[in-house]
C-alpha cells in the first residue's frame, strides 16, 4: 500500500506544478510583450512549458505500472491425488504432491511384503498441470493427477515378479518298490496372476493410493495326478509271474511264460502301445523264425486270441495254445498266457498301461 500511495502523491505534485505553468502562461499571454524583456519572457515560459512536461511524463510512467501478483494458493479442501494442497502456493503444492506420488507401492504376494517405487513401474506424474488445475478449482475439490504409465517397462517388473514367485507343478511320479508299483503325490504349481496385477498397479499409480495391494497367486494343477493312473502291469521274470494293479492297489496274480535263455524277455519300464483281437502271427527278423511263413487267426496261431504288444519291439503279452509252457522260461521273449486270463486281462488294461518287466 505504501508503494501505490506514493505513486498517488507524486501525481498529485505533478499536477500542482502543471497548474502553475498554466497559470504562468495564461498572465503573458493577457499581458502582451513589453520592449526589452521579449528575450526573457520567452525564456521563462519555455522553461516553464518544458518542466511541466518533463514532470507530467515522469509522473505518468510511476503512476502506470502493474502492481506485483501476489502468490496464488489453493481454496480450503483441495486436493490433488488426494493430497491436501489448500492454502499452499503453486511451487509448495507441487512440492507436497509430488513427495507424495514418489512413496513406494506396498505389495503383498505369496506371503511378502514387495516395496517398489512408481518410477520401477514406469510411471511419471504430470504434477505441475495438476497444481494448476488445483489453484482454479472451487473449494472441497479432489483434483485429477495425470500419471503416464510406460507399459514395456511395468510388464518387464510383472516379468520379474513372475519368476521370483512361480513355481511349475509337480506330475505325480510311478516307479516300484520292492517290486510293487508307488506313486508318488502331485503338486500343484502356481504363477503370478499378470493381468490381476497389471490392473491393480495402474489404478493404484493413477489414483495415488499407497496403501498395502494385495496381488494373486493362480493355482496350476499338475498335468498327471495321482490318481489317473490306473492299471499297471508288473511281471516277474524270475518266477513267471504277472501281477496287475489299479494304482498302487493290489488286483490279480497270473502264472505266464517268459522268455528262454537264448531270447530272454527284456527288462525295463514299457507301456501297451497296441491291442488286436483275434491276431495273425507275423514271422519275427529273426533266425528262428527266416522260414515262417504268417498264420491266420485261429487254433493253430501262437498268439492265440489276444495281442498286447508293448513298446519293448517285437515283444507282447498274448495268449497261446501251449498250456504247457506256462510257468517256464520258454517263448522266444513274449509273455505267453493262458488263452481265458489273456482274453480277461485285455479287457481290463489299454493301449498305455505302464508295463514293468523285472527280475
Amino acid at each position: 500500500m505504501s508503494r501505490v500511495r506514493r505513486a498517488v502523491v507524486g501525481a498529485s505534485a505533478l499536477f500542482g506544478c502543471a497548474l502553475a505553468g498554466a497559470l504562468a502562461a495564461s498572465v503573458v499571454a493577457a499581458t502582451g510583450p513589453v520592449a526589452g524583456s521579449t528575450t526573457g519572457t520567452t525564456t521563462a515560459a519555455t522553461t516553464t512549458t518544458a518542466t511541466t512536461t518533463t514532470g507530467t511524463t515522469t509522473g505518468t510512467t510511476t503512476g502506470s505500472q502493474p502492481k506485483p501478483r501476489l502468490p496464488r494458493v489453493a481454496r480450503d479442501g483441495v486436493r490433488v491425488g488426494g493430497v491436501d494442497v489448500s492454502g499452499l502456493p503453486a511451487m509448495t503444492a507441487a512440492a507436497v504432491v509430488r513427495s507424495a506420488f514418489e512413496e513406494p507401492l506396498v505389495l503383498l504376494l505369496g506371503g511378502r511384503t514387495i516395496v517398489v517405487p512408481p518410477t520401477v513401474l514406469g510411471a511419471r506424474a504430470k504434477v505441475l498441470a495438476a497444481v494448476e488445475r488445483a489453484l482454479r478449482a472451487p473449494p472441497g475439490t479432489n483434483v485429477w493427477l495425470g500419471v503416464d504409465v510406460n507399459g514395456r517397462k511395468l510388464d518387464g517388473y510383472l516379468t520379474k515378479l513372475a519368476k521370483r514367485f512361480d513355481r511349475s507343478a509337480v506330475d505325480a511320479q510311478l516307479r516300484l518298490r520292492n517290486l510293487r508299483p508307488v506313486i508318488s503325490k502331485d503338486q500343484r504349481g502356481r504363477v503370478v496372476d499378470r493381468k490381476h496385477a497389471r490392473g491393480v498397479l495402474v489404478a493404484a499409480l493413477e489414483k495415488n493410493i499407497r496403501k498395502p495391494l494385495h496381488l494373486r497367486l493362480k493355482e496350476v494343477p499338475a498335468a498327471v495326478g495321482r490318481g489317473d493312473f490306473g492299471p499297471i502291469v508288473v511281471i516277474r521274470r524270475s518266477s513267471n509271474r504277472l501281477f496287475l494293479y489299479d494304482g498302487m492297489k493290489y488286483v490279480r496274480t497270473f502264472g505266464v511264460a517268459t522268455g528262454a535263455s537264448a531270447y530272454p524277455t527284456p527288462l525295463g519300464r514299457y507301456e501297451i502301445i497296441v491291442k488286436q483281437r483275434s491276431p495273425w502271427w507275423y514271422p519275427p527278423d529273426s533266425d528262428w523264425a527266416k522260414d515262417a511263413e504268417p498264420i491266420p487267426p485261429g487254433p493253430g496261431n501262437p498268439l492265440g486270441t489276444r495281442w498286447m504288444g508293448i513298446s519293448a519291439p517285437a515283444v507282447g503279452i498274448h495268449g497261446t495254445p501251449d498250456a504247457a509252457s506256462i510257468g517256464y522260461s520258454a517263448s522266444h521273449g513274449c509273455i505267453r498266457m493262458l488263452i481265458p486270463e489273456v482274453e480277461w486281462l485285455f479287457e481290463q488294461v489299454e493301449t498305455g498301461t505302464p508295463v514293468f518287466i523285472v527280475r
